[in-house]
Order: structure tokens, then sequence, then C-alpha cells
């Protein structure tokens, strides 16, 4: 395989819409992955949060293989098991009566933004449609979650953005009650702003929040696309803030690496959504079903990969914490939950990325300063050893 070629051609034909590592993978397994060129690769990126059973998990691969003898795509017109099994299994498994699927995160926040006017503007008229976000938030890349992101460098260029959206502070109650007006219909939260930087509140904020939203009859919209399935240490982040929303979305880890997006909802919001008003052509399809199913089940199964998770998160964290002792004047802080954790730095993380893929080992630099950590829950000690001791080495070279 000409891996110079390759990346040749990835440059030449592909939209320069990532800066793309120097490297072809090829090949996965477990927590590792190879590039063309034979180079082992230790994964604590996992597919940006997607690769929650780690690559190849012979019970995902054995899903997408026997649906894909049977049936891989049927339309939407059409009922299907596995898209069933799913939505009754993530109905049981949280504060939801129904479930629309889509192909990824922005889709199913897209989806929960349109269900949320619509059933504000059918109860109370159509001058209800105001959606408050948070800044540092990100809820993606179409038109609509675009304006959704409080982010201003992810708007630059797509102007104009959409009506009807405003921003306050993450984690400050008072702002976001002073931000609400008559034509209020929705409250749009990460439970953790992964991609702001693991910013994470506290303790009682979304209590707060959830008490406001049910006082003044105002849907809470929880976007659970990165903290979802497993990644925080219960299967949805809302369980460790002792709070249901109205609206929850996920996607990332919920195919295990297929592409599925889902939007759940309470009976009495989702009625809002009749037949014509939304879909998707490749939402829930058999196969992406399949695949979100046996994730699903592989993660629920005697809750031992959601306790390894919390475990391994608290090890990965305690091993964080001593490097930070070890150089603190790199590094300002730590915090996450489960396997999602976030190390922020006294400058740009970049070239600590860069360092650690030169040594075999990738990981992510968010927020500018921030290095995010999101290991495929099957992580070991091992595993986290082996990180820490590259980025002992790179710190050691900052310093």
């Amino acid at each position: 395989m000409d891996v110079k070629k390759l990346i040749d051609d990835s440059n030449q034909y592909l939209m320069d819409t990532y800066k793309r590592f120097p490297v072809v993978l090829v090949k996965g397994r477990g927590m590792k992955l190879w590039g063309a060129d034979g180079k082992e690769y230790l994964d604590f990126l996992a597919g940006v949060a997607v690769n929650i059973l780690g690559h190849c998990h012979p019970r995902l691969v054995v899903a997408i293989q026997k649906q894909a003898q049977k049936l891989v795509h049927v339309s939407n017109w059409y009922h299907s098991e596995p898209q069933i099994k799913l939505a009754k299994l993530l109905c049981d498994y949280s504060f939801a009566d129904k479930v629309f699927f889509s192909n990824s995160g922005a889709e199913a926040n897209e989806a929960a933004i349109k269900l949320a006017r619509k059933h504000s503007k059918e109860r109370f008229g159509a001058e209800k449609t105001g959606i408050i976000t948070a800044l540092n938030s990100f809820h993606g890349r179409t038109m609509a979650t675009l304006t959704a992101t409080g982010q201003p460098k992810f708007h630059a260029g797509f102007e104009p953005l959409l009506p009807g959206f405003s921003y306050v502070p993450f984690n400050d109650y008072e702002a976001l009650k002073s931000a609400i007006d008559e034509n209020t219909c929705a409250i749009m939260l990460e439970p953790i702003q992964g991609e702001g930087g693991v910013k994470i509140p506290s303790d009682d904020y979304f209590k707060h929040v959830r008490e406001l939203c049910t006082r003044l009859g105002i849907l809470l919209i929880l976007d659970e696309i990165q903290t979802g399935t497993g990644r925080t240490g219960t299967l949805f982040a809302y369980e460790q803030y002792g709070i249901e929303p109205d609206i929850l979305t996920l996607a990332k880890g919920l195919g295990g690496g297929v592409p599925i997006g889902a939007t759940l909802a309470r009976e009495e919001v989702a009625k809002a959504f009749t037949p014509g008003c939304h879909g998707s052509t490749f939402g829930g399809n058999p196969l992406a079903a399949a695949a979100a199913l046996a994730t699903i089940e592989t993660l629920l199964e005697d809750g031992i990969m959601l306790s390894e998770c919390r475990r391994m998160g608290e090890y990965l964290m305690n091993s964080l914490g001593k490097l930070h002792k070890q150089f603190p004047k790199i590094i300002i802080s730590i915090r996450g939950k489960g396997l999602l954790i976030g190390m922020e730095l006294t400058r740009d993380c970049s070239m600590v990325v860069q360092a650690c893929f030169e040594r075999g080992v990738l990981i992510n630099c968010t927020a500018g300063n921030t290095l995010r950590f999101m290991p495929p829950l099957i992580v070991t000690e091992e595993d986290i050893d082996r990180l820490i001791s590259v980025l002992k080495e790179v710190m050691e070279r900052l310093s």
C-alpha cells in the first residue's frame, strides 16, 4: 500500500475541512489502531467518543454481519424489527416514551429543536419559539444546530444565522433565569460541555434549571450526544444530576461506530410530531439499529461495563492528578465524569497532541488549551499507565 499516494489523493480529492494527521488507519482491535505502515496506536480518542466498545468488538461485528445478511435498509414507511426493539430498549431505560431516529448528533439536535418549537407553538401560540443555549456549547453543524452552538468561531462565514436563539454563560442559573422571556419555548444544554473544554456544572445547577422549566412551562432539552450511552459512567449523564429532561438527544457512542442518532421525548411533547412533518430516509435503518441494539445491550449487561467505566475514570483522574502535582506550571486543572476527562494546560495543547501521536497515543485538544480523553469503555489500567508514561515524557520536554 502506497501511503504517500493515498495521503496525496486525500489532499487532492477531499474538501479541506479537517487538519488530518499523516497516517492512513487500516485496522482496529479493542483499544488499538494500526496504520497502513504497520505502526500501532493506543486510542484515547475513540473516534471522538464513538467507539465505546472499542474497535471491532465481537458482539457488534456479529450483529452487523447477521443483519447485513438479512436486511440492510428499508424505508421508514414500513416497520422493521431492529428499530422497534431499539426504541423500546431506549424508552425502557430512560424517561422517554417515544424515539425518533436519525443519522447523526446534529440531526438528532435538529429534530429536538423542531419538536420543541412545534410543540410550543401548538400549545402556547406562534410566537413561542425562543431557545436559550449556553455560551461555549456545541450542538452541531447544520444551520439550526450551528446557531444553537454558543461559540462565535463556528458561526464565522455562515451568517446570517437563524433567528430565535440566545446564549447565557454555562452554569450560571441567575443569568439563565434573567434571559427567559414570554417567547422562550426551550432551554437546550449539554450535561457536560465536551467540545467546550469538558466543563462540568455545579451539583445543583440542573436541579434548579429543571425546577425553573417545570414552573414556567418551558421544555428542557439535554444534548447527550457526547455524554450519553455510558460515557460518564451511567447510561445517561442526566441520571447523575437527579433530574429528567423533556427531550434528550443521542448519537456518537449509540451505534458503537455505526452512524445513528436518536431524539427521545415524553409522550406529551412527542405527539407534536405527526406523519409528514419530519423524517429521515436512513434514520434507524435495520443495519444501524441492529448495531445500536447490540451496543446498548452490551453496556447494560450486568452493569459491568458501566461500573468499569466509573472505576477506570477514577483511575485515570487520579493518574492525571499525579501528573498535575509533578507539572504545576503546565497543568491548571483536571475535571471530568466517567471516561470523559479534560486536562487544562497553561498553553496551547496542540503540540502535546502531536507529540503523543508521534509516540503512538491518540488524544485530542479542545477549547485551545484542554486535552480531552475519551477512550473506549474497555480501557484498562495498563492502557492508562501507558498514556501517563507518554504524557509524562512530553511534559518533561515542555518544562
